[in-house]
């Protein structure tokens, strides 16, 4: 039984990361309202891309110096 459920798991991953982002996401808008969401979900994605970055070893200060260039 358990091998049939992850079986299941496995072959729609996608469809079940993305169903229970929506349905954070959702959660989040409810009880904090939008603009407080939204905020949340922007700090989650950089966290994302900059912990990919770091696993990937990729030089994190050549990422933040295209973004937040330094000042003269």
């Amino acid at each position: 039984m358990w091998n049939e459920i992850l079986d299941v798991l496995k072959e729609h991953k996608g469809k079940i990361t993305g169903a229970c982002l929506g349905l954070l996401i959702s959660l989040l808008i409810i009880f904090l309202g939008f603009f407080k969401a939204f905020f949340i979900v922007l700090c989650v994605c950089i966290g994302y891309i900059l912990g990919k970055k770091v696993d990937n070893k990729e030089d994190i200060r050549k990422l933040l110096d295209r973004i937040l260039p330094p000042s003269t």
